[in-house]
């Protein structure tokens, strides 16, 4: 099936990280498949988090279908962009129509992209999982990808004002293995097992990331456990609360 936005735009996509000069470690994209349905579960710490996720895909010559809120089909620009691609809306006053949207992408062996914290965390650390990327593979019967990527709050995330001069940039991405999903399993105990894998490439991207902070201006980049100075995830939902 040709793809006649999705191409250009990963083109274009291509073509700005060379200007922005952007230092890319992947790893692991040998883990997505190169045929077939799958989830592809990251972490989400940027805007920009599809964009990096879509990449880890290319190497296997796959793109990815993610699953974003449906306010942005509504935009002028990205809405014919986001329906161009085929990635899929969510409403979250009818999440049924999302998920069996996404059901028959993966039974029709697409890869669907999934950020299972829902939210952008400000903390930068992994929040809870919702158990729907689960429960979709279970229902599709496809694997779950896990994935994490470090460096692209950098870029621009949730709180601060994006930086698309800042050049270098390392951005590092990490994939994992396949992760099964039987049908005859508790979907809160896969959530549970996906989250931990995710953690742990978070944390081997954090430790490879080849970059600290300059000073004390250039810490709010850095999760609190890694001595930085953004928010701890229990001052974050006490700042929500408010």
């Amino acid at each position: 099936m040709a793809e006649l936005v999705y191409r250009p735009v990963v083109g274009l996509a291509q073509t700005l990280f060379k200007v922005w000069d952007l230092k890319i470690d992947l790893k692991g994209s040998e883990n997505i498949p190169r045929s077939g349905g799958a989830v592809l579960v990251s972490n989400h710490i940027s805007y920009l988090d599809f964009i990096f996720d879509g990449l880890a895909a290319l190497p296997q010559k796959r793109l990815v279908r993610f699953m974003a809120k449906e306010s942005v089909f509504r935009h002028k620009i990205s809405g014919p962009l986001m329906r161009g691609m085929k990635h899929i809306p969510v409403d979250r006053k009818q999440g049924e129509t999302a998920y069996q949207h996404a059901l028959e992408s993966l039974r029709s062996g697409e890869i669907v992209g999934v950020f299972p914290e829902a939210t952008i965390s400000q903390s930068f650390t992994l929040k809870s999982f919702k158990s729907g990327a689960a429960r979709m593979a279970q229902e599709a019967g496809v694997p779950l990808i896990p994935m994490a990527l470090w460096g692209t709050q950098r870029l621009w995330t949730k709180g601060h004002p994006k930086n698309f001069k800042r050049s270098h940039t390392p951005i590092t991405i990490r994939v994992g293995e396949p992760l099964e999903a039987p049908q005859d399993q508790y979907a809160g105990a896969i959530t549970r097992r996906v989250r931990e894998r995710v953690q742990e490439l978070l944390e081997a991207a954090q430790r490879a990331y080849p970059v600290r902070p300059k000073g004390p201006d250039d810490t709010w980049w850095m999760p609190a456990h890694l001595g930085g100075t953004a928010p701890t995830a229990e001052e974050v939902k006490a700042a929500e609360a408010r």
